[in-house]
């Protein structure tokens, strides 16, 4: 049986105790910082998260006491590196609960692991007749490269539209595919509205056609619980920095057997078993797909990081973070002139909104001065802003570490801006 997006039913979900959360919130050392003279409030997670001391610790341990490079040395610090470097595969195994080490490639980020698929995987299926599927809310990084692939093919990009709350609409998904859909390529969790798609249903689709599912995981990756053999995704893509890890390291999960059949995407160092001027033999997976010297001390980093989300429990994270978004939906839903911007019935951790008259940079600006961080513009999803009609939101993203306090910070910033605007 497939599980419907990971998502824990509401009711199962128990709130952790304050102390919890102070405590999650000691682990993590930029949170004691000040911006002009103000404690932080960093509500910019859907950007990039912040990092636990213990991945903190994990890089410099690396680079103090093991560095080197990888697979191509017999001496001790090389095998170590190797090692340990093999050990946060296995964890990243693990957490997505992947059938083996070889279906994890590591990358430099969901943006890379996307770019990998349409070329390695579509472009070479692609011909002038066939057909890739994407949604209305998808990130620019699972836009573009089906784009660039296409044109290169002469192949067909089709948009599944969503509703005005944000959702999928399915019956027209359905629609969409047909006898030449090579691939569906579709957001797990929505950066500019925090909408879950209902992914295991458009698997469920598109496999009923024959058609392989790469989902975009960026934003779910640390708030959804992800079980990609219960998803049974094809290909499932994420970066570190958005669940605590290093910048510049991603992974792509595919099926072996589809891994197997596309050829590299990079060329280069490792990912060769052999060389000749007439002919170059690849390595293995996943080998074949990591040319040149990896992020070492990133993968080492992002092991780190899955180690101390799977000590505290997604499922604790996600009640904590649904408390949150309630509380603050609650909250700015009674200020006049704000519009909530997603209003799926079933989102997580952002909250996109408008507010009459006000530009979001301007909201963005005199929150800053406040210390509370948020983005504002369009989150890389223009053609998702465009469906409703507005140039960019305003939006706070929350995380495992934010608070009710820091929720009122943002609400009482809120008012500040309205008050100076209505001057």
């Amino acid at each position: 049986m497939k599980m419907e997006s990971q998502v824990v039913p509401a009711q199962v979900l128990r709130r952790p105790a304050a102390s919890d959360v102070a405590n999650w919130r000691q682990d993590f050392p930029i949170l004691r910082e000040t911006v002009h003279g103000k404690p932080l409030v960093y509500l910019d997670n859907a950007a990039t998260t912040q990092k636990p001391q213990s991945v903190i610790d994990a890089e410099v341990a690396f680079y103090s006491h093991t560095n080197a490079n990888v697979h191509r040395g017999v001496h001790a610090l090389s095998q170590r590196a190797t090692d340990e470097y093999e050990v946060a595969r296995d964890k990243v195994r693990r957490f997505i609960n992947a059938d083996g080490t070889r279906e994890i490639v590591f990358v430099r980020g969901t943006t890379e692991a996307i770019n990998l698929v349409a070329q390695s995987y579509a472009r070479p299926r692609l011909s002038a007749d066939d057909n890739v599927i994407v949604s209305t809310m998808e990130h620019h990084s699972n836009i573009v490269p089906w784009q660039m692939a296409c044109a290169q093919t002469g192949a067909e990009l089709r948009v599944a539209p969503v509703n005005d709350a944000g959702e999928l609409e399915l019956d027209m998904f359905a629609k969409l595919i047909g006898p030449h859909t090579r691939l569906v390529a579709l957001t797990h969790l929505s950066n500019a509205l925090g909408s879950i798609a209902p992914v295991a249903r458009v698997i469920e689709l598109a496999h009923a056609h024959g058609v392989p599912v790469l989902l975009d995981g960026a934003q779910a990756i640390s708030h959804l619980g992800v079980d990609v053999r219960a998803l049974d995704c094809d290909f499932y893509a994420f970066s570190g920095h958005k669940i605590f890890g290093p910048t510049g390291i991603g992974v792509l999960y595919g099926k072996a057997a589809l891994l197997d059949a596309m050829p590299p995407y990079q060329v280069g160092g490792d990912m060769i078993r052999s060389v000749t001027f007439g002919e170059t033999l690849y390595n293995e997976l996943p080998y074949k797909f990591e040319a040149g010297t990896p992020n070492i001390a990133g993968a080492i980093g992002l092991g780190a990081a899955l180690d101390y989300v799977s000590a505290i429990g997604i499922a604790a994270i996600a009640a904590h973070e649904r408390d949150l978004l309630d509380y603050a939906t609650g909250l700015v839903s009674a200020i006049q002139g704000l519009k909530i911007i997603g209003t799926a019935q079933h989102k997580a951790s952002i909250l996109s909104f408008t507010l009459e008259g006000v530009h979001p940079h301007d909201i963005g600006t005199i929150l800053d001065h406040d210390g509370v961080a948020i983005r504002a513009g369009h989150h890389c999803a223009m053609p998702l802003m465009g469906r409703f009609g507005i140039a960019g939101t305003a939006r706070a993203s929350f995380s495992m570490y934010n608070t009710r306090a820091d929720v009122d910070a943002l609400v009482a910033g809120l008012v500040k801006v309205q008050e100076m605007f209505q001057r």
